[in-house]
């Protein structure tokens, strides 16, 4: 058997059961894309069929507000992805009349839609031989042919799509997913299980002893860290709340005033009540935020300074505690409210 073949047959035996599996729906496969950017297929599983249950269709997603699309995406972060999501939809909807196209160029013009996204979406929904190449490839790739391109680089995706094309069969469709699945559970970016791996007497890395050494990665950028007092202001079984600019991090989502430090030692001038929380940090891809809840109990009267740091329009608003699960709230901030309920 060929390299194609081998994979094939390891895939159909070993394969998991995934709900965007029993379906070749362009529009289901797309979403299970998009949510699988960055995230586990175990965390993934239970949005994806709340979401699917929500918005089975192209149209039911397009007539969605963002606010409703980011309440049903709460848990799975990178909104940006939902948002994208969104827009497509709207896109699909109203110039493609709600189906999804086959065309390559059509597809390229629907937002959140990558080279990689692309390739899943048709390989899959429609078998057309177009490569899907994702971290997970691109390992197992140069694993099993010395490729010495760095990963990082976005120039060198067109290396490891070259390849793929090289190997392609006549079943896109399979042979995609299966790459897809032999670097889930068996060539792992660490501990690979290279005595399960289906296509190991191809693998001149594990020949030479030299698994460690692929993929080629430039070194991350340091993490910036960043801390901030957080507000949490009061009233009653109400929590003041302010909607998040729509650019930047967590953009449109829900949350609360924060103070750096310059701003915070002009707050402690005001000489208010309040009491600190525990701190908690929250990691995104670039930065970590170190957040300290500031408790303050709000009173009508004497208050009143505070009304300078919070933000007073039509997308701000004290939240009854019990009804925040109606609003799509960033986790960072849903971690501060778990410490104000205990």
């Amino acid at each position: 058997m060929d390299y194609a073949e081998k994979l094939l047959a390891w895939f159909d035996t070993n394969k998991r059961e995934m709900p965007w599996r029993n379906t070749t729906d362009p529009y289901a496969i797309w979403v299970s894309e998009i949510m699988l950017q960055q995230t586990q297929v175990d965390t993934v599983m239970p949005y994806y069929i709340t979401f699917m249950d929500r918005f089975p269709t192209i149209n039911s997603l397009a007539s969605a507000t963002l606010e409703e699309v980011h309440t049903y995406w709460q848990g799975l972060g990178y909104y940006r992805r939902a948002e994208n999501l969104h827009k497509g939809a709207q896109m699909v909807d109203k110039e493609y009349g709600g189906i999804f196209p086959r065309d390559i160029t059509l597809v390229k013009k629907i937002p959140g839609i990558g080279p990689y996204t692309l390739g899943a979406v048709l390989s899959i929904a429609f078998h057309m031989p177009l490569p899907a190449v994702d971290g997970n490839v691109m390992r197992i790739l140069a694993r099993q042919f010395l490729i010495e391109n760095d990963i990082s680089v976005a120039k060198s995706r067109k290396v490891f799509e070259e390849k793929v094309m090289a190997l392609m069969p006549s079943d896109p469709n399979r042979f995609n997913q299966g790459l897809m699945e032999l670097g889930a559970l068996v060539c792992t970016p660490r501990d690979p299980n290279c005595k399960e791996c289906p296509v190991q007497d191809s693998c001149e890395a594990y020949e030479t002893s030299s698994i460690t050494n692929y993929p080629v990665k430039s070194k991350k950028v340091k993490i910036a860290e960043m801390n901030y007092k957080v507000l949490m202001i009061q009233k009653e079984n109400e929590l003041w709340m302010e909607k998040r600019p729509q650019e930047g991090l967590l953009a449109n989502l829900w949350g609360f005033p924060m103070l750096d430090d310059i701003k915070w030692e002009e707050f402690k001038e005001m000489k208010l009540s309040f009491e600190f929380g525990e701190k908690v940090t929250h990691i995104f891809t670039h930065r970590k935020w170190h957040m300290t809840p500031v408790l303050i109990e709000w009173r009508e009267q004497e208050n009143r300074l505070l009304e300078k740091y919070m933000k007073y329009d039509n997308e701000a608003r004290f939240v009854k505690i019990k009804k925040m699960q109606d609003i799509p709230i960033a986790t960072a901030f849903k971690k501060l409210i778990e410490i104000l309920k205990r």
